[in-house]
């Protein structure tokens, strides 16, 4: 069973920056896909970031392109999203969510979520 856990988030203002990291337990990060969803207030989930178990593959949402980085140290089985130029509609709920390498398919894990919050 994979365990993941969100850290990171928390209150900036519009502009400004947060990273947020995702540790991965019960499984070899490089056996992953990882990725970033997001969930605001009255919305549904959306996805913001994905990177295939190698790093050799990222996706964006256009929504966040150019302003939002996603990357992965296997070696600490953490994966990062580095968040710049925030705006107040990226505050949401962030999830980091996992499936197996080379999958086509749904990611099969989630955290539980860290809350960031961008204030005009």
């Amino acid at each position: 069973q994979v365990q993941l856990a969100e850290s990171g988030g928390g209150l900036v203002q519009a502009g400004g920056s947060l990273r947020l990291s995702c540790a991965t337990s019960g499984r070899t990060s490089s056996t992953l896909a990882m990725g970033w969803f997001r969930q605001a207030p009255g919305k549904e989930r959306e996805f913001v970031s994905g990177i295939s178990w190698n790093g050799g593959s990222i996706y964006y949402a256009a929504s966040v392109k150019g302003r939002f980085t996603i990357s992965r140290d296997n070696a600490k089985n953490t994966v990062y999203l580095q968040m710049n130029s925030l705006k107040p509609e990226d505050t949401a709920v962030y999830y980091c969510a996992a499936k197996p390498r080379g999958s086509n398919g749904r990611y099969d894990y989630w955290g539980q979520g860290t809350q960031v919050t961008v204030s005009s």
